[in-house]
């Protein structure tokens, strides 16, 4: 087992990593911007190195800096969370280069993985279900038009090596379809670097469920059950929960059963989300996360099983004990995406945080890296907690869930508590009768 682990992030999930390695014994090594020198991960570490200026470019995404801290600390490996270069393979190559241990998948899978258009060929390959669509990238207009001609209108216009919702475009007819083209194209360079992009048929009223893998890569694979995704504003999760409330028995075990087998053909190792548009019973694929998801919590809740820990035992070498046979599923789990963003205007809103109370309880959690006086900085995504509640049914989860959002305070900047207090109460979400649309629907009409 690793005796220290550098965590290459910031925010809530460095300090989760850190919990996680608390627990095995593990030390650990914080790397933090000049920004983010009072944040908390960087208190509770064993070591904390500073590695750059605020700007993220120029710290977090600063390859040879957090290299140096790892070699200067003498760090057995790096946990890289989400974001930032979790998924960056020029980063796997050369930590593995400097003889560190890269907590993830090999580079490889990440290459593979990181290309849509490759991504949903292998899956297609692999006996996985896809979008119908355009067989390869889409480099012209008249290519483009020929696609959509053969898909049928409507027409989402996605970039090949985009996230996030960037160099994503919606062409409901072929009056539409120039100008979705340009700006998906023009959006991914902007946002990626890379103008690739490809068709698909936009599907109406889909859900979002991702489904959770884990590999050891000696041809061990269990699958952790699924997550609703759904409510989305501008293609940014808000809230998660797990199990569907679309989703079956007969369901699960059939897309368990189908994603596990690819994985286990392609070797993979580690944690994994493959994600689904869900439509009348039938599953999409439209991407591979090979990294933890920010709503990894919310599978933890109703399995029992540690993700960051499993990561970093499979990292190690360990075979998985885990059959699926041992996968239990239990309640029901809510995860709500605090943000520091005005409820309403969505504004962002950093600044000091004069008070902070966490709601507690049976069944309820936050991962959060706030505490009251800190100062939240402009430089960095919005997420400042994720409130996780679990129960027996989704019917106690939604009253638990209630009960915490009421209790949870946080003061001196605006969040979006107020937002998910409304979805909360919304009778449409009660009765889970809501799709990938529904959120800006209702932000719209509100």
């Amino acid at each position: 087992m690793f005796e220290k682990i550098l965590i290459a992030n910031r925010g809530e999930i460095a300090l989760r990593i850190h919990r996680a390695c608390r627990e095995m014994g593990i030390k650990t090594v914080a790397v933090h911007s000049s920004a983010d020198a009072d944040a908390m991960h960087v208190r509770l570490a064993d070591e904390s190195v500073c590695i750059g200026p605020p700007s993220s470019t120029d710290s977090y995404l600063n390859i040879p800096s957090i290299i140096a801290a790892a070699e200067i600390t003498n760090a057995d490996a790096i946990h890289p969370g989400y974001g930032f270069l979790s998924e960056n393979a020029k980063f796997v190559d050369i930590v593995t280069a400097h003889g560190i241990k890269f907590i993830g998948p090999s580079a490889d899978h990440i290459r593979l993985m990181g290309d849509k258009i490759t991504a949903k060929e292998t899956m297609r390959k692999l006996g996985v279900p896809c979008v119908p669509g355009s067989a390869g990238e889409v480099m012209t207009l008249a290519e483009a038009a020929q696609s959509a001609a053969e898909i049928g209108y409507p027409v989402i216009i996605k970039a090949s090596a985009g996230g996030g919702g960037r160099g994503m475009k919606v062409a409901a007819t072929a009056d539409d379809l120039s100008e979705a083209f340009s700006s998906a194209r023009s959006e991914s360079k902007l946002a990626v670097g890379n103008d690739a992009v490809y068709m698909e048929e936009y599907l109406s009223t889909p859900r979002h469920i991702e489904i959770q893998i884990l590999a050891d890569g000696q041809g061990n694979v269990v699958h952790l059950g699924e997550r609703d995704c759904s409510l989305q504003r501008r293609h940014q999760k808000v809230l998660e929960e797990s199990p569907s409330p679309a989703m079956t028995d007969q369901l699960r075990t059939r897309i368990g059963k189908t994603v596990a087998d690819a994985i286990r053909d392609m070797n993979y190792d580690g944690v994994g989300t493959i994600e689904f548009l869900f439509e009348n019973d039938e599953f999409y694929f439209i991407e591979m996360n090979t990294r933890l998801q920010v709503e990894h919590p919310v599978t933890e809740m109703v399995t029992g099983i540690d993700l960051v820990q499993a990561q970093i035992n499979v990292a190690a070498g360990y075979p998985l004990t885990l059959r699926q046979e041992d996968i239990k599923f239990s309640g029901h789990a809510i995860e709500c995406r605090v943000t520091a963003e005005d409820a309403v205007t969505f504004a962002a809103s950093p600044g000091p945080v004069t008070e902070f109370h966490v709601p507690g309880g049976l069944g309820v959690r936050v991962d959060s890296a706030l505490y009251t006086g800190y100062n939240i900085p402009p430089y960095y995504d919005s997420l400042i907690a994720k409130l996780i509640v679990h129960s027996n049914s989704r019917e106690e989860c939604l009253l638990r869930l209630n009960r915490a959002l009421e209790e949870f305070v946080v003061s001196g900047i605006k969040t979006t508590l107020p937002l998910h207090q409304e979805i909360v109460h919304n009778a449409e979400f009660r009765a889970g009768s809501y799709n990938i649309h529904w959120l800006e629907k209702y932000l719209a009409e509100r």
